[in-house]
């Protein structure tokens, strides 16, 4: 029975020891750990990611997102010589960009890149982001245009809570070995710990197919409403392959690798069956899946979205119980931490 507890933003709130949030992922990669935990004999087994595959439920199809992470956090400066940091949240045409700018500008205001690129503030949002055209040369630039310059002078997004600049290892790291489609600011997390080996074992050995969901920096916000009914979900950029498509329309057993393949398949089933557009589910105990019966993931923020996402697979209560179970395991924690696997 749904109880209010489970709408109280506190309740998805805990305490985690600083020394378990990890700064770097494990190497190999499929030597993180792995908490499985089975819904039906309610037990929990401890291993590796190495292992993932003896745990997958047969007759069961897989579903990865593609998306690639793109150099999104740009250091300039302003014709003043003040210094400003710029994020790319996301694309909202061709060519407005919906981005973050630490440093005062307003409309009009010019920020200098290398490579002679300038972006310019076309418009100031009450949610403190920015919308920028970008220029070469004086040139209007279209959103690809713009990636092969990033992708010169830009730096990987890595979240917040890593508190260190990126490095060249991030390029690779903070990326999944099957990332394709450009556009995201945020890696897929759960995807991170494949490595090239294992992903062809397990998409030889199983159905699968990709989609793509374009991570915004709004996967960090974290629940600011004391009702997580009342958190405006953000939005985010989705494409479904027809062979995923297949899938979804299917009565075949999904295993959504991640949180963000999760959101885009329910999204699908919930919302007509759209193979493309904006996506802002927000799923949580009070609006459980409807299509993906099992779920990969890593262990995610206090008050975060993705933890409430966790808690419409398992329960409030079996969260807490699982979350406990992993800092008392000292397992690591967030974008390059270890991962959980829900069957």
């Amino acid at each position: 029975m749904p109880t209010a507890k489970e709408l109280l933003t506190q309740s998805y709130d805990f305490t985690l020891p600083e020394e378990l949030i990890a700064t770097h992922p494990a190497s190999p990669r499929d030597h993180a750990k792995l908490l499985v935990y089975n819904r039906e004999t309610d037990t929990i087994t401890h291993t590796y990611f190495y292992d993932f595959e003896k745990y997958i439920p047969k007759e069961c199809a897989l579903l990865f997102n593609n998306t690639k992470v793109i150099k999104a956090r740009l250091f300039g400066h302003k014709p003043s010589g003040g210094k400003i940091e710029l994020l790319i949240n996301r694309a909202l045409t061709a060519n407005d960009i919906n981005v973050y700018i630490r440093g005062k500008v307003k409309v009009g205001t010019a920020i200098n890149f290398d490579e002679n690129l300038v972006a310019k503030v076309i418009a100031l949002h009450r949610d403190g982001s920015r919308e920028v055209n970008f220029f070469q040369e004086e040139k209007l630039l279209r959103f690809e245009e713009l990636l092969p310059i990033i992708d010169k002078i830009g730096h990987i997004p890595l979240p917040p809570y890593i508190q260190r600049a990126d490095d060249e290892r991030d390029a690779n790291e903070y990326q999944s070995v099957f990332a394709k489609a450009e556009g995201a600011v945020a890696a897929p997390t759960a995807s991170l710990h494949f490595t090239d080996a294992q992903h062809k074992r397990v998409t030889k050995a199983f159905k699968h197919a990709y989609l793509t969901l374009h991570v915004g920096s709004g996967t960090f916000k974290p629940v600011d409403a004391d009702i997580i009914t009342d958190h405006p979900m953000h939005s985010e950029y989705y494409d479904i392959s027809d062979k995923a498509k297949a899938i979804l329309d299917s009565d075949i057993p999904v295993l959504s690798i991640g949180t963000t393949s999760t959101r885009t398949v329910e999204f699908y089933d919930k919302h007509g069956k759209v193979q493309r557009g904006e996506a802002n589910l927000f799923l949580h105990p009070q609006n459980k899946p409807s299509r993906v019966n099992h779920l990969l993931t890593n262990f995610h923020l206090p008050k975060s979205t993705l933890l409430m996402l966790v808690a419409s697979f398992v329960g409030l209560e079996k969260t807490q119980e699982l979350y406990t179970e992993a800092i008392k395991e000292k397992y690591r924690f967030y974008s390059y931490g270890d991962a959980m696997l829900i069957i």
